[in-house]
C-alpha cells in the first residue's frame, strides 16, 4: 500500500487513487449541489485529506468554508472549526444542517443541557464539524472532552485575527497553537480573506506552520464595482443610492452606534425597509434584525463593522461605507460581503479626510507601536480613497498581487476607470522619487521621502543629514500630497516595493533600478480633491452583468422566501440567486431538468423542487414562452441525406475523422451536419470522441461557459475564451455535447 493510502486510511478515509477527483466531485454534488469546484478548492481539499498543514488565502465569497466542510464530511470523525463570532457559527451550522450534515457549535449561547448533548454527540462520532470560539477552546473541561473525541483536523477561520498587523487582532487567537498541541498532532488548515504579505508571515510564524502548503487565490472580485464619493450632502446621496437599488439587499456600515441608529431611522422615515445592528442593542432585537435581513423581511441593515463577520448572505447587492473604514483590510473584507454568489455587487464609500483625522484621534491612548501601526493603516486608507488609479489595481497591490489587466478601464468596473482623472507626464517625477529612495539608502517611508523632496528641514531630516543630499528640496514647488501620490503610483507600477520586515520602508525594485538607468516616458494620474469635485451622477445606475427573465426571477424569489419561512431556513439555504437566475434562463419544468441547474442537486430537488417546477410550468403557459426543449422540437427537420449514416456511425463510436473521410467531407462540414442533427432534436453521445481530444478540466471549463453564456455563439465564445487557447473545433464539439445533454 502506498504511503498516501496509508495516511488516508489512518485518517478514516478509504484509499483514493486515480479517481479521487471524481469521488470528490460526486460528494460535492451529492451534499452541496455543485457540479464543479471553484479555483483552488479541489487542490486544497486533497491537501487536507492527505493530512498536510494547509494555509488558504482566499477572498470573501470565493468558497473558503467548503475547503474544510467537504473533507470533514468525507472523513470518519470530527473536524474542529475555530471561529471568532457566535453569529457566524450559527449561520454555517444552520446551512450544513439543512444539507443533512451534522454540524454543531459550542459557545456561551448554549444551555448546560445543550452543551452536554453536543459533547456526547461529538464523542460518539456523530458530529462532522464542531464550531468552537477561541475563548471556549481555552476552558479545561472543553480540552478534556476534545481529547476523548475522534478529531481529524483543526480549521482556523479568520486566521488574520492572529496577527497584530491584521485589521482585527484578537489576543486569544495567539493561544490557539498551544491549545491544539494538547489535543494531539492535528493537521491545521488556516483560512483568511485579508492577508497582506506581512500578516501572512505573522500567521505562519505564530501557528508554527512555515512548512504549510500555501494556496493563494486571486483577491480580484470581478463582479464588484468600487466607487468613492465625497461626503457632501451625504444623506441626500444615500437616499438616492438606496432607492436606485430598491428591493435589493444592502449593508450600510457606520463607525459608531449612534450613527447606526440615526441612519436606520432616517431610512425608515424615507420608506426604506431598514433596521440597525450593533453591540449596544438588546440581544433579542439584534438577533431579530439579523434574521429579518437574512429572511428578506427587511432590505437594508445599518451596522457597525462587527456585523460583517457574522453573516453568510450570498445575495447582498450593495455595501455602503457611510464612514471611512480604519484600514484597507477591513474595507476589503466588508465590501466582500457584496455579491458572494458571483452576481451584481456595488461598493460605495463616502470619504472625507476629516474621518481620517477623527480615527487617528481615537488611537491617541494606545501604546506607541500600536498607535503607529494604526496610523500607517489610516494613511493607506486615505491614499486609496484619494488616488485616481484603478481601485481594483490598488486593492490587489495592497495584498501583494499584480492586477494582470493593468486596470479595469475596458470594463469600467470602478469609478476611476469609468471617470478617468487628468493625466500628466510623470517620468521626471518618478525619477525624483526613486532618487530620493536611493540617496536615503532605502531605509525610509513615504512621509520622510516626501519631506526630503520638498525640502522640509525638520529635526528628523537633519539628524540623518538628508538636508545635504542633492535631491533635497528639488520638488519644493509641488505639494507634499503630489509627491506622496507619485511615490504610491511608483509602487503600483512596480518601481518601489514595501519591506515586509520593516513596515513603512520602501525598497527600489529591479524594475526601478532599470528605470533609474534608462528612464522612459510614462503617465501619472492626479489625485481626487473631494472638497471640490462634482458628483458622478451614478446614483440611478444599477450595475449588473447578466440577463435573465426578471419577472420569473422575482416570482421564484418570492416562492423561495415563502418556503424558507415554512422550513425555518434563510431563503438562500433553499436555492441561491445564481440558481434562480439560471431557472429564469432555462425554464426547467421537470425534476430532471431542475437537477441540472448549477447549485441544485437531486437532494434539493426532492426536498424543495416541486413548487418551483409547478411555478415555472404555470409561468411558461401564462406567458406563452418557448423553452429550450420546445425550440428543439419545433426546429426544422434535418433533410441531410447523411443524417442516418452519421447517427449510426456515432452510435458505433466511430472516430469522427473516419466518418468525414468515408463521406469525403472536411471536418468542419461534418461538424455542421452533426450540429444540424443536434438542433433538430436528436441526442448524440460524442463522449467517446471528446474524451480522446480533451481532458476533463478543459471539458469542464467549456461546459461551465455554455451553461452560463447568454448566447451559444462560437464567435462570442472564441472572444471570451481567447486566453484559454480553445480551438473552434473544441468549442463546437462541446456545444453539441452541451445541447444534447440539456436541450434534447
Amino acid at each position: 500500500m502506498s504511503k498516501y493510502n496509508q495516511i488516508t486510511e489512518s485518517m478514516g478515509l478509504q484509499p483514493m487513487l486515480i479517481d479521487q477527483k471524481d469521488q470528490l466531485k460526486e460528494k460535492l454534488k451529492e451534499v452541496f449541489g455543485y457540479g464543479q469546484f471553484r479555483g483552488n478548492q479541489a487542490a486544497i481539499i486533497k491537501n487536507i485529506l492527505s493530512g498536510k498543514n494547509t494555509f488558504v488565502i482566499m477572498p470573501t465569497g470565493a468558497g473558503k468554508s467548503l475547503c474544510y466542510q467537504l473533507p470533514a464530511v468525507m472523513l470518519d470523525g470530527t473536524a474542529i472549526v475555530i471561529s471568532p463570532l457566535i453569529a457566524l457559527m450559527k449561520n454555517q451550522v444552520d446551512q450544513l444542517n439543512a444539507l443533512g450534515v451534522n454540524a454543531q457549535f459550542l459557545n456561551s449561547s448554549l444551555t448546560k443541557t445543550e452543551i452536554k448533548r453536543v459533547k456526547q454527540e461529538t464523542i460518539d462520532g456523530k458530529v462532522k464539524l464542531l464550531y468552537v470560539a477561541p475563548e471556549s477552546l481555552t476552558k479545561p473541561e472543553n480540552i478534556s472532552f476534545l481529547r476523548e473525541s475522534n478529531l481529524k483536523f483543526a480549521a482556523i477561520d479568520e486566521a488574520h485575527c492572529i496577527s497584530e498587523w491584521g485589521h482585527d487582532f484578537r489576543p486569544e487567537y495567539r493561544k490557539i497553537k498551544y491549545i491544539l498541541e494538547q489535543l494531539g498532532k492535528l493537521p491545521i488548515i488556516a483560512l483568511t480573506a485579508t492577508a497582506t504579505p506581512k500578516v501572512k508571515l505573522d500567521i505562519q510564524r505564530n501557528l508554527q506552520m512555515e512548512e504549510a502548503d500555501i494556496f493563494r487565490s486571486s483577491f480580484n472580485r470581478e463582479n464588484l464595482y468600487y466607487e468613492v464619493r465625497s461626503k457632501k450632502d451625504i444623506k441626500k446621496q444615500l437616499i438616492k443610492y438606496v432607492k436606485a437599488h430598491h428591493g435589493k439587499s444592502g449593508i450600510i456600515y457606520c463607525l459608531s452606534r449612534k450613527t447606526v441608529q440615526e441612519i436606520a431611522q432616517f431610512l425608515q422615515v424615507n420608506d426604506i425597509k431598514a433596521a440597525p445592528y450593533h453591540a449596544g442593542l438588546d440581544s433579542n432585537i439584534r438577533v431579530k434584525n439579523q434574521d429579518d435581513f437574512l429572511n428578506e423581511e427587511i432590505d437594508v441593515i445599518v451596522a457597525t463593522i462587527a456585523f460583517g463577520m457574522g453573516i453568510d448572505k450570498p445575495d447582498v447587492r450593495f455595501v455602503v461605507h457611510y464612514d471611512t473604514p480604519k484600514s484597507l483590510e477591513g474595507y476589503y473584507q466588508e465590501t466582500g460581503r457584496a455579491g458572494r454568489d458571483g452576481l451584481e455587487g456595488n461598493c460605495l464609500m463616502f470619504y472625507s479626510y476629516n474621518d481620517i483625522i477623527k480615527l487617528d484621534k481615537f488611537n491617541k491612548d494606545k501604546p506607541v507601536t500600536e498607535k503607529e501601526n494604526a496610523k500607517t493603516l489610516l494613511e493607506e486608507m486615505a491614499s486609496y480613497a484619494e488616488s485616481a488609479v484603478c481601485r481594483r489595481k490598488q486593492l490587489l497591490h495592497y495584498f501583494g498581487e499584480i492586477y494582470q489587466d493593468q486596470n479595469c478601464s475596458e470594463t469600467k468596473w470602478c469609478d476611476n476607470c469609468r471617470y478617468p482623472k487628468e493625466k500628466f507626464d510623470g517620468m521626471n517625477y518618478v525619477l525624483t522619487g526613486l532618487t530620493a529612495a536611493d540617496q536615503t539608502k532605502e531605509r525610509f517611508g513615504i512621509k520622510h521621502l516626501t519631506n526630503v523632496i520638498t525640502g522640509v528641514n525638520c529635526q528628523y531630516v537633519k539628524s540623518y543629514s538628508h538636508n545635504k543630499l542633492s535631491v533635497f528640496g528639488v520638488g519644493e514647488n509641488e505639494s507634499p500630497e503630489l509627491w506622496s501620490s507619485v511615490l504610491r503610483q511608483s509602487m503600483l507600477m512596480g518601481f518601489l516595493k514595501k519591506d515586509i520586515e520593516h513596515i513603512g520602508t520602501l525598497k527600489i525594485t529591479e524594475k526601478g533600478r532599470s528605470f533609474l538607468n534608462e528612464p522612459y516616458p510614462l503617465e501619472l494620474g492626479r489625485d481626487h480633491d473631494y472638497g471640490k469635485e462634482e458628483e458622478h451622477g451614478l446614483e440611478d445606475e444599477a450595475i449588473t452583468r447578466r440577463s435573465y427573465d426578471r419577472s420569473l426571477f422575482e416570482l421564484l424569489k418570492g416562492l423561495r422566501k415563502k418556503i424558507a419561512k415554512q422550513k425555518g431556513f434563510p431563503p438562500y439555504v433553499i436555492f441561491q440567486d445564481p440558481s434562480l437566475e439560471e431557472m429564469a434562463i432555462i425554464y426547467p419544468t421537470t425534476q430532471e431538468e431542475l437537477s441540472q441547474i448549477n447549485g441544485v442537486g437531486r437532494g434539493k430537488v426532492s426536498k424543495f423542487g416541486q413548487p418551483f417546477i409547478d411555478t415555472i410550468k404555470q409561468y411558461v403557459i401564462e406567458n406563452d414562452i418557448t423553452t429550450a426543449s420546445d425550440v428543439v422540437i419545433k426546429s426544422a427537420i434535418n433533410k441531410s441525406k447523411n443524417k442516418i449514416f452519421i447517427i449510426q456511425q456515432i452510435d458505433r463510436k466511430v472516430d469522427l475523422e473516419e466518418i468525414a473521410e468515408s463521406k469525403n467531407m472536411r471536418m468542419e462540414v461534418l461538424l455542421g451536419e452533426i450540429e444540424q442533427i443536434c438542433y433538430s432534436g436528436t441526442k448524440l453521445n460524442l463522449d467517446y470522441y471528446v474524451e480522446h481530444i480533451m481532458d476533463h478540466d478543459r471539458q469542464d471549463d467549456l461546459y461551465d461557459y455554455f451553461l452560463n453564456a447568454q448566447s451559444d455563439s462560437i464567435t462570442e465564445a472564441l472572444d471570451e475564451l481567447e486566453d484559454e487557447g480553445f480551438s473552434e473545433e473544441e468549442l463546437r464539439l462541446m456545444r453539441i455535447k452541451f445541447l444534447s445533454e440539456f436541450a434534447n
